[in-house]
């Protein structure tokens, strides 16, 4: 979704700087054609005209699509050099495996309730179930804002111990 939005937009300001230098140019030719703006009018720089608009389109185009893109690699990489033995994996393929051998670049997998075990290549991983997961629980407990803030202080959710049987016998008897 992030995508398709960064690349309409990004259509929408290439159409909007290929107009406005147009524009820009077809003002400047019939001004230069009528003579009416003189010598300040015939020297316009096409560096201004064509090369501002130009460059600020490649560095939106880099801020969008090119660096989201890089991190997204890099965070791939990492996921791939971190697993480990007895890691659960899911493959692009969507097949959930628990690792057996990491190797240079493949990793053996089993699956299934007959361990069948599969040879898959590191950069079929999608996603690594077992980091997550020591991720999430290592992660500290968030707080609230006025938890932070001392205003509040956090309740813990209190257990309620089960109703005996008995005394619903007991009710429904009287």
């Amino acid at each position: 979704m992030k995508r398709k939005l960064a690349v309409m937009f990004t259509t929408a300001v290439a159409t909007a700087v290929s107009a406005m230098c147009f524009a820009m140019n077809t003002f400047a030719s019939e001004a230069a054609a009528d003579g009416a703006a003189g010598d300040a009018q015939k020297a316009a720089n096409p560096l201004l005209t064509l090369g501002v608009p130009l460059i600020f389109f490649f560095v939106l185009l880099y801020f969008m699509l090119i660096r989201p893109q890089k991190k997204r690699e890099q965070e791939q990489k990492d996921l791939q050099s971190s697993i480990q033995v007895g890691d659960e994996i899911v493959t692009t393929g969507g097949i959930v495996g628990l690792v057996v051998r990491v190797a240079e670049d493949t990793i053996v997998i089993e699956t299934g309730g007959e361990r069948t075990k599969l040879r898959v290549k590191s950069w079929a991983v999608a996603e690594n179930v077992s980091a997550a997961e020591r991720a999430k629980a290592a992660a500290p407990k968030k707080k609230t804002g006025l938890a932070q803030a001392g205003l509040v202080e956090e309740k813990k959710p209190e257990k309620k111990e089960p109703e005996k049987k008995s005394k619903k016998k007991k009710d429904s008897e009287e």
